[in-house]
């Protein structure tokens, strides 16, 4: 044997990837009934141009957007080089 078992990297068992979708429902569920006021909130956060209190529980009601990013080739280069 090798003893790689035995160098301390991570587990993943179980703890690795997505959080489970009952979480994400649970965290949903307790957040609902704040939602009211956090929407109040919002409104008098951005006419005080403030909005920076209320973002984080946006995050975590409606989810971060998809990071995107363009990205473009202008000239052809080979993989491999003699």
């Amino acid at each position: 044997m090798d003893g790689r078992k035995n160098n301390g990297g991570h587990s993943t068992k179980g703890f690795a990837g997505r959080k489970a979708k009952a979480d994400e429902i649970e965290l949903i569920e307790k957040l609902t009934p704040l939602h009211d006021l956090a929407m109040d909130a919002l409104k008098k956060g951005l006419e005080n141009g403030q909005y920076q209190y209320v973002q984080l529980y946006m995050s975590y009601y409606y989810g971060k957007p998809k990071e995107t990013k363009d990205v473009t080739v202008n000239r052809d280069l080979p993989l491999f080089i003699d």
